[in-house]
């Protein structure tokens, strides 16, 4: 099982730039690219609360847990 972090689609729905939501959080570019992009291997609780406050948004709304398969599928893994 896979954790796909949507946070694309959460800041696209907000219409909040990668840079703004830097500004925001305090969190460099280089590592919200990294959740974005789904290359991340964990995320502290304090990164998390940060990206919420700022995009006013549950949890739930940027993490999603699918299979492997769906996970490789999403990011055309292969």
């Amino acid at each position: 099982m896979a954790i796909l972090v949507n946070l694309d689609v959460v800041m696209a729905k907000r219409k909040m730039s990668l840079n703004a939501l830097s500004e925001k959080t305090g969190i460099t570019l280089a590592n919200l690219s990294i959740l974005k992009t789904n290359k991340a291997k964990a995320l502290r609780f304090s990164t998390l609360n940060s990206i919420c406050e700022a995009l006013e948004c549950q949890p739930s709304e940027i993490l999603e847990h699918v299979s492997e398969d769906q996970f490789k599928k999403i990011l055309n893994i292969f």
